[in-house]
């Protein structure tokens, strides 16, 4: 800008809009086409030109010879005086601001008042080009708006919706679609749009892509199982016991005399620290069980390998411990060994516990169970259940309590305890799992008071350092029994098999930092599990409209409260009469289901 020419009723440009200059000193007074007086900066203005201008309003719309005037000069430069004399045959405040004009239009113009740069032909077609591109692009977004809005998209609109599935899927920051239509920009509220608009129905699961789990299975082969010496224990009737539907059996149990043995799948005979597999197990961190399937953190092929009773034999870490009479851990061994494993159910199991070795089995169990018990364990009581989709139908099974599962957590239980006792005696660095006792008093024996208890536990916690686990009732605790579903379980295998070998272990601040790279990820994979199971169970009940059910209520504030339905492991708030009181059953029936929100209306009937 050329600043002579700035004076008093100057014609000015200040942010893009028409001003006058009232004054000029230190600062510039102005007036804006408002009739708005403030003082600017000098810098903040450019002068259109030198005037007198006594009145904005004489800027009137002016017609001219714009393009010719851009043929006469094309691909030179010219100034603002020069351009309004060519396009009006004078040189006004009124010409002058409508010269800029065609300037700021930038089809032909570019630049400052007092530099302006003529584009070429070929410029100013490429600018029409993207001009009509624009226009094109913004009339067929207003009608794929409008199509939205009546519900009535094409299948032209696939890409523009495309976006709204990524947002919905939390793979994107915003969602243009919804801030169009006036919406908070929430995955719920796209994924409902999807559903309305019929893009989505309700079997789409977005919720573990939301959550940032990877979904598809680990891309290597299976490296070879080296041959090794190994304690042969097939002699000794072995049981994988878990749910029917398992495919990764890790842990067994048998039973010789007065030694129980906790047989675990030899992961680390497999899996080396720092491979490429188990690098890739860290950035899992365990399986994911969704009722769609399990994607695994390990490769099929070590699973098949090394799972318990998935072959003939099965070379693992087996755990020889003795119990006092009291339940304490008296003695124990660790053996790479192999072993002759039988699958079986926990129904299956069940119905064997009055048969040997199970009676035996399930004595020693009780007896732990009574020392942890003895040594204030947590036992939380409340319904389970088992969520799958099959053939396209959800399943939703109620899990029954059974003896058998009980004897089989507390073998696990003495395990982890015997290998915690291990690494402290030999310094070896683990993940240990502790726990701070809960803020509660008291034993519950209600629905409500287990409520009430696990809402008041604390949670567990993985240290480099050993500690109590309040829950369990253990002194010292660690994972070990699920080396095939757990990678912090992996690194407990890794760990001692170099003790048992003789090779270095991993110090303490890489065994926490293996610690922390886990925890990263598991805690997105169980709430990417448990969001999963609601959208299923909504899934559910969306088949079921009008559906009754008993329910049980489990806390109560004023005219609302908590209740849980145990047929589906559901639970939801709902008005309850004033009668309802906590631990007593009320009948439900299914009013609404929000699938994108996860939650449900239920009412309460006679």
């Amino acid at each position: 800008m050329n600043q002579v020419h700035l004076s008093q009723n100057s014609l000015l440009l200040y942010k893009g809009k028409p001003a006058m200059a009232l004054s000029v000193k230190d600062k510039v007074e102005i007036e804006t086409e408002d009739g708005a007086m403030q003082k600017v900066r000098v810098k903040d203005v450019e002068v259109i030109h030198p005037g007198p201008i006594k009145n904005l309003a004489e800027l009137k719309p002016m017609s001219g010879e714009v393009e010719e005037a851009w043929r006469l000069l094309e691909g030179a430069e010219t100034t603002l005086k020069e351009l309004a004399e060519l396009v009006h045959g004078e040189y006004t405040p009124a010409s002058a601001w409508s010269a800029w004009l065609a300037v700021a239009d930038g089809l032909y113009f570019t630049g400052a008042p007092d530099k302006i740069a003529v584009k070429t032909a070929d410029e100013v077609e490429r600018t029409r080009v993207d001009r009509s591109a624009k226009e094109t692009e913004t009339r067929e977004r207003a009608e794929f708006i409008e199509r939205v809005k009546i519900g009535k998209t094409i299948p032209e609109d696939g890409p523009r919706l495309a976006d709204v599935e990524r947002f919905a899927r939390g793979e994107a920051q915003r969602c243009r679609l919804l801030a169009d239509l006036n919406m908070k920009e929430t995955p719920d509220n796209a994924h409902d749009l999807l559903l309305k608009l019929g893009r989505w129905d309700e079997n789409v699961n977005p919720h573990p892509r939301r959550e940032g789990v990877t979904l598809t299975q680990p891309p290597f082969d299976a490296p070879g199982l080296s041959a090794e010496e190994r304690l042969d224990l097939t002699h000794l009737p072995a049981y994988a016991i878990d749910d029917e539907e398992s495919s990764d059996p890790d842990d067994a149990i048998s039973v010789d005399g007065d030694t129980l043995w906790v047989h675990v799948a030899d992961v680390a005979a497999m899996v080396a620290p720092d491979s490429g597999i188990d690098a890739e197990a860290r950035g899992r961190g365990v399986n994911l069980y969704l009722p769609e399937g399990v994607v695994h953190m390990l490769p099929h092929g070590v699973t098949q390998t090394l799972g318990l009773g998935l072959g003939e034999t099965s070379p693992t870490l087996s755990i020889g411990l003795k119990l006092s009479a009291n339940g304490e851990i008296t003695d124990v061994r660790f053996e790479r060994a192999i072993a002759r494993v039988t699958r079986l159910s926990y129904e299956e199991a069940e119905t064997k516990l009055a048969d040997e070795p199970f009676r035996r089995m399930m004595e020693l169990a009780d007896i732990f169970r009574q020392r942890r018990e003895t040594n204030g364990a947590v036992f939380v009581d409340t319904p389970e259940v088992k969520i799958r989709v099959a053939g396209g139908e959800v399943v939703i099974r109620p899990l029954p309590k059974l003896k058998s599962r009980n004897m089989v957590m507390e073998a696990m239980l003495m395990a982890g305890e015997a290998v915690a006792r291990y690494a402290l005696e030999y310094a070896i660095p683990l993940p240990f799992s502790t726990q701070a006792p809960p803020d509660f008093e008291g034993r519950p024996t209600t629905i409500s008071g287990m409520y009430a208890l696990r809402k008041r536990m604390k949670r567990s916690q993985m240290k480099s350092v050993p500690g109590p686990h309040a829950g369990l009732g253990l002194p010292v605790y660690a994972q070990s029994t699920s080396p095939l579903r757990r990678y912090l379980d992996m690194v407990v295998h890794q760990q001692i098999r170099a003790r048992l070998t003789g090779s270095p272990v991993i110090g303490a601040e890489e065994a926490l930092n293996r610690v922390g790279s886990a925890e990263a990820v598991i805690g997105a994979a169980r709430s990417a599990e448990r969001l999963s199971n609601r959208h299923w169970t909504m899934v559910w009940l969306m088949k079921r409209p009008g559906f009754r059910c008993s329910a049980i209520v489990v806390d109560k504030r004023g005219g609302r409260g908590m209740v849980v339905i145990p047929e589906i492991g559901l639970e939801t708030d709902v008005d309850l009469p004033m009668n309802a009181e906590p631990d007593s059953t009320v009948t439900l029936e299914l009013s609404d289901v929000d699938l994108p929100r996860l939650s449900t209306v239920f009412r309460v009937v006679k």
